[in-house]
């Protein structure tokens, strides 16, 4: 797999690019080779669990059947309950119900979720006991985006505490703010450290994807990780057997790798060809790891009983009809949900409607893949930093105002706290959904588990409105959440691809989001080659393995679908975008 790593191991990059196959392939690797290994996933939707086929969650477990291999999910939710309790827990019996009411209220939002998940990565870095009884710590993160804020993270909490003035309503009253910044510091050391660490780069090899390692890989050299590696996952082999989608692959596979940055190409790179089987499993996870061939069924797939395929055009009809609304794509990270909520936008857009075209996602690459304008389509993005000093500027020109210097400049310190931009997206996020009364916002979201962080401050907001609304006002208050929960004024879509841990993973974002009373609207199954032509033995061995979960999907998981075939060439450029919602679109049975 990969040579010489040292104690700890990242690997990042888009979502759906294989880290967490590579991280499980690797530890599992290194843990046969003898040494003791941990394996971290700090992804909030994270799958180690079911790669493994091993109940993981927020503990230290022992992987089923493997020698020498321990894993850890940090668990977002369950993180933050621990958390509270660290906090509230010394105050029961002291205080009255009453505060300890109010303390847990405040440290409710999504907010505290990451600061305690981010609390645990770091312990992981700084636990020198914990550590000493691994040889190796290999951490599967969250895509890519996420994964550079939660590797900011060390140093903006260690300057932010610099001063001793942290915010009780992120680190608690009790949270011993001394500690945390010595442990935080040392966090910030060890990941500018390369002979202790190493971060591995992992890209699909697609234009977009190498683009955003390039990106990727800059920002994390300017925080002193510069002990980068880059791991190219899912090349087409070179034997095509003549078939055109399988040359058209193998093609686009290496003109990306071409137009790689000069930093990018420098970089030590390691290829992993496309495989047939799932990796799911510690046999699949071993063949993959020791690149044993694998044996590929040629026998031409049963058509009995076969039926047409639902294109993305059968969707769109139905999406116009209202002629406004909010329409959201949701899922795991490289599913296609930036592809797919452009396709839309353009189509509804070309149908003379006015659109917004915006993304909640910091990997955002939504103007690559317009690659060109379209009349009566607007593109735009929440940004971080942007809604962060957007929301700063509100507060001290509101707040402020009326505020001596000492009270401007404590105010500022309150602000300088990461928490911040929790608020200031939020603020955005409810803004954006707000357009949709007026005409179409098309919403491409984050990666599943920081959706639903965003959604989770929604619902915090939407509760703490309704309690101090009480019965003022009746029938006249409509909050994000509600509008989110409301069929006629918002259509959420599951973007998933034809494979087992995507699909179980996006019926898992359905199960939560009807947990918060919001209906999924439809389902889109993307890059799927029994949607597609080919004669390849590969590619058909893939293609029949895909029609069990479409099946699933159309059976058991939703009402309204549609399957977009793997395109020869990446969908960028309104022409292409369009075309993916076109009833002549290729298709073929399954």
């Amino acid at each position: 797999m990969f040579k010489d790593l040292p104690k700890f191991v990242f690997f990042t990059g888009k979502g759906g690019v294989g880290k967490t196959s590579l991280a499980c392939a690797t530890a599992l690797s290194l843990a046969g080779s003898g040494f003791k290994v941990l394996l971290v996933s700090t992804d909030p939707a994270s799958n180690v669990g079911q790669v493994f086929e091993t109940e993981i969650g927020n503990k230290i477990t022992t992987i089923n059947n493997v020698s020498n291999l321990d894993a850890l999910e940090i668990n977002p939710e369950e993180a933050a309950a621990d958390y509270r309790e660290r906090i509230v827990g010394p105050m029961r019996g002291i205080l009255p119900e009453e505060a300890l009411k109010s303390i847990e209220e405040q440290l409710s939002g999504a907010c505290t979720i990451e600061i305690a998940a981010f609390d645990e990565f770091t312990a992981l870095l700084t636990d020198d006991v914990l550590i000493e009884r691994y040889t190796h710590v290999i951490f599967d993160t969250a895509p890519t985006g996420h994964t550079i804020r939660m590797l900011k993270l060390p140093g903006a909490w260690s300057g932010f505490l610099q001063s001793g003035k942290g915010d009780a309503s992120c680190l608690g009253p009790l949270a011993g703010l001394e500690k945390q910044r010595e442990r935080y510091g040392a966090a910030v050391d060890r990941l500018s450290d390369a002979a202790s660490t190493r971060l591995i780069l992992v890209a699909r090899p697609r234009q977009s994807a190498l683009l955003e390692v390039a990106r990727t890989s800059k920002e994390l050299a300017s925080i002193g990780i510069k002990n980068q590696q880059l791991a190219i996952n899912g090349m087409m082999p070179k034997d095509t057997c003549g078939d055109p989608l399988a040359e058209a692959l193998l093609k686009r596979d290496e003109d990306a790798l071409a137009a790689m940055t000069a930093e990018v190409a420098a970089l030590p790179r390691t290829l992993f060809d496309l495989r047939a089987e799932n990796l799911v499993g510690v046999d699949a996870l071993k063949r993959f790891a020791a690149a044993c061939p694998e044996e590929v069924d040629t026998t031409p797939a049963n058509k009995d009983g076969d039926h047409l395929l639902p294109t993305l055009a059968s969707l769109v009809d139905d999406i116009e009809r209202p002629g406004k609304g909010l329409v959201m794509f949701m899922g795991k990270g490289g599913v296609g949900k930036t592809t797919m909520a452009a396709a839309i936008a353009t189509e509804l857009a070309s149908r003379g409607h006015e659109v917004l075209l915006t993304t909640t996602d910091p990997a955002a690459h939504i103007t690559e893949t317009l690659a060109g304008s379209q009349t009566g389509l607007t593109v735009s993005r929440i940004d971080p930093a942007e809604e962060t000093a957007r929301y700063h500027d509100q507060v001290m020109a509101t707040k402020g105002k009326g505020l001596d210097a000492q009270g401007r400049a404590m105010l500022e310190e309150d602000l300088r706290s990461p928490c911040t931009e929790e608020i200031a997206v939020f603020q955005a996020f409810s803004r954006i959904i707000r357009e949709a009364t007026k005409h179409f916002v098309i919403m491409d979201t984050a990666p599943t588990g920081h959706t639903l962080l965003l959604l989770d401050a929604t619902g915090s907001y939407h509760r703490d409105v309704v309690r101090h609304a009480g019965k003022a006002a009746p029938g006249k208050l409509v909050t994000p959440m509600m509008r989110l929960q409301d069929p006629e004024q918002t259509k959420i879509l599951i973007v998933t691809l034809p494979e087992t841990t995507p699909v179980l993973e996006a019926s898992h974002l359905q199960d939560d989001l009807r947990r918060a009373h919001i209906e999924p609207w439809g389902w889109i199954v993307n890059s799927s080659l029994a949607a597609a032509s080919t004669t390849q033995p590969l590619l058909q061995k893939r293609a029949a393995s895909e029609r069990q979960q479409i099946a699933k999907v159309e059976k058991e998981l939703s009402k309204r679908y549609a399957v977009v075939p793997m395109q020869a060439s990446e969908p960028v450029g309104i022409t292409k975008l369009r075309n993916l919602c076109s009833d002549t679109n290729e298709m073929a049975t399954a």
